[in-house]
């Protein structure tokens, strides 16, 4: 399990299949073991990255993080979605990468302004089912939403929530995360070498963000 700033709690089901997935130990580093012992590794070349939102308040965020995916990925798409149903049916698409912008309540579920909402895990698991490698949620939720509605339980996919951007720092560490992966580092392997998990090591510069790795041999080329 790997975080920005703060670990997944231990109790939740979601905290759980990551800790399958990267054991710590006393809270700190993962053991390479429970990062690389895994299944297989699969590879996307010319991954297909969604920049998306729920609504145009997001509109800033939106252009400036798909300013950073452009410059490493080709195949970006950006836009936003009035309905969920229009969610879904883009990501019914085969995206690789689903980098979306929406308000999470403190119960966990996803709205749109038409009175529709979901929870976080049945976004999770449309994304995984449509075989999205990884799902972002990139703008800043109290962290109680998540806890409670994004459930990964298993869920062949890797996971971003973004607690607090923290200004112009999101976009420094996002885009040496994208390099890393665009050259073909998995994502925990990438995670880790841009935020140790060390103790006491300061994080300062860092946004704070909950990462689960439950396709963690994936690259995203």
């Amino acid at each position: 399990m790997l975080s920005t700033a703060r670990p997944w709690p231990r109790s939740s089901p979601a905290g759980s299949s990551t800790k399958r997935n990267a054991e710590t130990e006393g809270g700190g580093a993962p053991k390479l073991w429970g990062l690389f012992g895994m299944r297989h590794t699969d590879e996307v070349m010319g991954t297909k990255v969604l920049l998306c939102s729920l609504g145009q308040k997001f509109d800033k965020l939106l252009r400036d993080d798909r300013i950073s995916y452009s410059r490493f990925y080709s195949a970006v798409t950006a836009t936003d979605f009035s309905t969920i149903k229009q969610l879904w049916q883009a990501i019914e698409r085969k995206y690789d990468i689903v980098h979306l912008f929406c308000d999470v309540s403190p119960s966990g579920m996803v709205a749109d302004g038409r009175g529709s909402a979901i929870t976080g895990t049945s976004l999770i698991e449309k994304c995984a089912d449509s075989d999205v490698k990884l799902l972002w949620i990139a703008n800043e939720n109290n962290p109680e939403g998540y806890i409670k509605g994004f459930k990964l339980a298993g869920k062949h996919i890797n996971l971003v929530m973004t607690i607090t951007r923290n200004g112009s720092q999101f976009s420094t560490f996002f885009e040496k995360l994208l390099s890393r992966l665009s050259r073909g580092q998995t994502m925990p392997v990438a995670w880790a070498a841009l935020a140790p998990q060390a103790p006491g090591r300061s994080q300062q510069d860092l946004p704070s963000c909950i990462f689960a790795a439950g396709r963690p041999g994936v690259k995203l080329r």
